[in-house]
């Protein structure tokens, strides 16, 4: 009769331990789905929030990449005397304080566009400093004239930073 007792015992609490355990992992699921869907919600509201802030951010830095095109940074910064080098300071120097007036701008950017730019920056001084130690570059004005002509041979390297700004923007829709 004892044996009988205990398979009856077991018998009715078999299905409770079943509906408990089914109950246990549907609302462990639930739980789960609904934090899941907060967290979707609070990413997507700070998303439509900080966007425009990105969006700023790309626009200043595609304005930065613009300012130093060597072109359009010739003709904005002209010479105030004739030595090469005080010029050639002075391109450098104003690309430099253009790239700190937008230091901040990189914790709205990827990582990688930022690289990007920075590397511009660097090319275009770069070019600046290759032409001014060319022998046929004895003055302020003829390196204007060297890079100028160095710029229509081939494209500035502020272009394919653009081009990277302008499909990582193209992403954010």
């Amino acid at each position: 009769m004892d044996v009988s007792r205990i398979i009856d015992l077991f018998l009715y609490t078999l299905p409770a331990i079943i509906t408990g355990v089914i109950a246990y992992y549907f609302f462990r699921e639930h739980t789960k789905n609904e934090d899941g869907r907060r967290r979707f919600l609070l990413r997507k509201d700070l998303q439509i929030n900080s966007l425009p802030l990105r969006l700023q951010a790309y626009e200043r830095m595609a304005l930065f990449l613009e300012r130093i095109t060597p072109s359009k940074l010739l003709i904005r910064v002209v010479p105030n005397s004739p030595d090469k080098e005080i010029y050639e300071s002075l391109l450098i120097q104003s690309i430099e304080q253009e790239f700190e007036h937008n230091l901040t701008q990189q914790i709205y950017i990827s990582d990688r566009c930022w690289n990007i730019i920075t590397a511009a920056k660097n090319a275009t001084i770069q070019l600046i400093r290759k032409a001014s130690l060319l022998e046929k570059t004895d003055t302020a004005n003829k390196l204007r004239e060297v890079i100028l002509t160095e710029m229509m041979e081939r494209k500035a390297p502020s272009d394919a930073a653009l081009s990277f700004i302008k499909d990582e923007v193209s992403d954010l829709w």
